[in-house]
């Protein structure tokens, strides 16, 4: 199950078009899903909760909290849409590619993808631009 909660005035207007291509990534990966929350929100939101629970003191686009049961995830993930917003400003891409990215960013690190080192970075933009790709694919 994939849960859309909505702190902010953004909302998904084909919430089941992103169920299905969520549901499919995860497939593709060999995962099932156990039950997904995605948390909109705004910066002030979810740098309280960088601060509180990562203490770290920065804005990020988005965090995500890994209950996963072997292959079977479950988690929490908190995403800024004002982040979204600005990240597509300075990168030069579409807000709705940038919400796709940081949506399966988060799942790809709930499947165990890390962006800790230089390699493991060029590999998550590798599945994350493999995962986007996947939207469009019939359902």
């Amino acid at each position: 199950m994939i849960n859309f909660n909505y702190l902010t005035d953004f909302h998904l207007n084909t919430e089941e078009l992103f169920s299905n291509w969520l549901s499919n990534v995860c497939i593709s990966e060999g995962f099932s899903i156990g039950e997904l929350n995605y948390i909109f929100c705004d910066d002030d939101y979810l740098l309280k909760i960088n601060q509180d629970y990562l203490q770290h003191d920065y804005l990020t686009d988005i965090i995500t909290f890994d209950y996963v049961e072997g292959k079977t995830l479950f988690g929490d993930l908190y995403i800024s849409i004002d982040r979204i917003k600005d990240n597509a400003n300075e990168f030069n891409v579409t807000f709705d590619n940038e919400l796709k990215r940081v949506m399966v960013h988060g799942v790809l690190h709930l499947m165990g993808y890390s962006d800790k080192t230089h390699s493991a970075i060029t590999e998550m933009r590798f599945k994350e631009d493999e995962k986007i790709k996947l939207f469009h694919v019939e359902q």
